[in-house]
């Protein structure tokens, strides 16, 4: 890329109000209280919660109870089953938006870390046993670890603790690696900063054997994730640098971001070919489909919409087409993206071509999100490259100069 090409100021057409909604999550935190608790009982579901609630291919979920919510107290989690059990503990995980305008002040107030490939869970360690469990509940592992109280071993002493670690567990190394930090030693961190809790990650882990080769009291191996400045030289190592993981895009974190439950513009997931197997999403095959597909719920209205908080909706179904297809409202249903496409209009969906498939998978807890949605559709037509990021970046950096770092693909 030429040094023109650099300090081009950054311009790509608004699809979407991302930067409002960081905004104003990051005024929202501010409001947030009883991190400590909700640690507490999160920790105490996440042990006590029945091993299996993946739902069979053969065997029809239950349908959710009239008048039932997702918003359970976490002392009553550990009760649920099927779909709602699903729905509320991925709602438990900081969850990323797909990257599809540029953050303000990308290099000042972002962090970026190389995505690993694999299940994202939560790790607890407590009362001498460790128990990871996937996004939709059902437990990946029970062994012993080298987390405070993570084993029954000789130097479980003091007193009676918990840690909760988010992590991706890779499976061709049979590495868990961490990308955040929950709690440790019964001390919660939702109310921290992410700078604050990247740091302290780093050193909390270092006090434990938690890195080192599995062994009798130690059965997997856990590692750090690498995180970066998200300044040039930062983004390079991430999207370039070698990793002892499969890569599957990159990460972005806003630096003040508290650890929020649920889908967070704070924290920011972008993919292409060179750093990813997997750009553009498949079917049930394995193969990309011709026309791009979306996952929408329905609503009692005959309105389908996204799993966002707000929901953005995406069209509306005939009532006599609902009733003749047996459909119910809070089911999940698949649709094809037509010739028409996506017309977005100051940053907001005007209209969609779309074209009813069936029901989603049983297995699916929510619809897509909308920054899902349009990102799939920007990798099909006009995709957010390396050199958008890079060239955001240049233009950020206010009468500084730019280092020469360039982006080379293989």
């Amino acid at each position: 890329m030429a040094p023109s090409d650099l300090r081009r100021p950054y311009k790509r057409p608004q699809l979407s109000d991302q930067q409002r909604r960081r905004e104003l999550s990051l005024k929202r935190q501010e409001q947030s209280r009883d991190a400590e608790l909700h640690a507490r009982r999160l920790a105490s579901t996440l042990l006590s919660l029945p091993p299996e609630q993946q739902p069979s291919e053969s065997e029809p979920e239950p349908e959710p109870e009239p008048g039932s919510s997702s918003d359970y107290d976490l002392r009553d989690a550990s009760k649920l089953k099927g779909p709602e059990a699903r729905k509320w503990f991925a709602k438990q995980l900081m969850l990323p938006e797909w990257m599809i305008d540029v953050p303000h002040r990308l290099p000042h107030d972002w962090y970026v870390l190389p995505r690993p490939a694999g299940k994202r869970c939560f790790v607890v360690s407590s009362d001498g046993t460790t128990i990871s469990r996937q996004r939709n509940g059902t437990i990946l592992h029970r062994f012993p670890s080298a987390l405070p109280h993570g084993s029954r071993n000789r130097d479980g002493s003091g007193p009676p603790s918990y840690s909760i670690l988010d992590c991706i567990f890779h499976e061709m190394d049979q590495t868990y690696y961490v990308i955040d930090m929950v709690c440790w030693k019964s001390y919660s961190y939702y109310n921290c900063t992410a700078e604050f809790r990247f740091s302290w990650l780093e050193s909390k882990l270092a006090e434990t054997k938690a890195r080192d080769p599995p062994s009798y009291y130690h059965k997997y191996r856990f590692s750090l994730v690498p995180w970066y400045d998200c300044d040039l030289s930062g983004l390079h190592k991430a999207y370039t640098g070698e990793v002892p993981f499969v890569k599957d895009g990159l990460l972005f974190y806003n630096r003040h971001a508290h650890y929020q439950p649920g889908n967070t513009p704070l924290a920011l997931v972008w993919k292409d070919e060179y750093c990813s197997q997997y750009v553009i999403d498949t079917d049930n095959k394995g193969q990309v489909p011709s026309h791009q597909q979306v996952v929408l719920e329905l609503q009692d209205d005959g309105k389908v919409t996204t799993s966002d908080d707000p929901p953005v909706v995406f069209s509306c179904l005939n009532l006599e087409f609902i009733q003749q297809s047996g459909l119910e409202s809070g089911c999940l249903l698949r649709f094809a993206i037509g010739d028409g496409g996506l017309t977005i209009v100051d940053g907001k969906l005007e209209r969609a071509d779309l074209h009813y498939l069936g029901k989603s998978n049983r297995a699916r807890a929510f619809a897509d999100t909308y920054s899902k949605i349009m990102f799939q559709n920007m990798v099909r037509g006009s995709p957010l490259r390396i050199d958008d990021l890079v060239a955001s970046i240049s233009s950020s950096v206010d009468g500084a100069s730019i280092p020469d770092v360039e982006m080379i693909c293989g």
